[in-house]
């Protein structure tokens, strides 16, 4: 295992200003940052995957966080978010999955988005130009049903993964949908009449 090798950062800027045909009452944007690093643990299995973590999950989060929440003009410029990792064919999926899914990179993100909610995640294998592919909800825990902020954003770089490599992005979006208005499962809830946990809110109807 060698000490942390960053190919490349790549940002990915968009702002919807029209949806459907009518125009935004508030633009949304969706923004994205990404590392492409040589992957410590390369093709062969590797039983201890923790070393590789330690050395490489925080470099990365302090890293990409401060750009990200730069290009989101802030902490408050950020109601959604998440997180993504794509290792390339010559690793496992494994190794994606290991330098995402630590407090020594998530919480960082946290902190810097001024956030408390569970990042919502892909990670994958593929080879380069796969399509990035990263889920976003609201970044606070007691707004977690609001669907309004349940969005994706994709992008691509074309010459990454390289075989031996691993893409490790961040997003993060300025609000919610365009227009949205589908309610949240709060009003399906009171509509279907049962509380969170699926009871009835009227006993007589048992």
């Amino acid at each position: 295992m060698t000490g942390v090798v960053i190919r490349k950062v790549v940002d990915f800027v968009e702002d919807t200003l029209v949806e459907g045909g009518k125009p935004a009452a508030r633009p949304l944007r969706m923004a994205a940052c990404a590392a492409v690093i040589r992957s410590p643990w390369g093709s062969a299995y590797v039983e201890d995957l923790q070393p590789g973590i330690h050395a490489h999950a925080a470099i990365l989060g302090e890293l990409l966080v401060p750009r990200l929440v730069a290009l989101m003009g802030g902490p408050e410029g950020i109601e959604a978010f998440g997180k993504a990792a794509v290792v390339g064919t010559g690793g496992e999926i494994e190794h994606a999955a290991g330098l995402i899914h630590t407090l020594h990179f998530g919480n960082l993100y946290r902190t810097g988005a001024g956030a408390d909610s569970f990042l919502p995640f892909t990670n994958k294998r593929a080879g380069a130009g796969t399509a990035i592919t990263i889920p976003m909800t609201h970044k606070m825990q007691d707004s977690k049903g609001a669907r309004s902020h349940f969005l994706t954003m994709e992008f691509t770089i074309p010459d990454a993964p390289a075989p031996d490599e691993i893409v490790v992005a961040l997003g993060a979006a300025s609000g919610g949908r365009v227009h949205e208005r589908i309610g949240d499962r709060f009003k399906d809830m009171a509509f279907m009449g049962v509380d969170q946990a699926g009871r009835p809110l009227d006993p007589k109807k048992a």
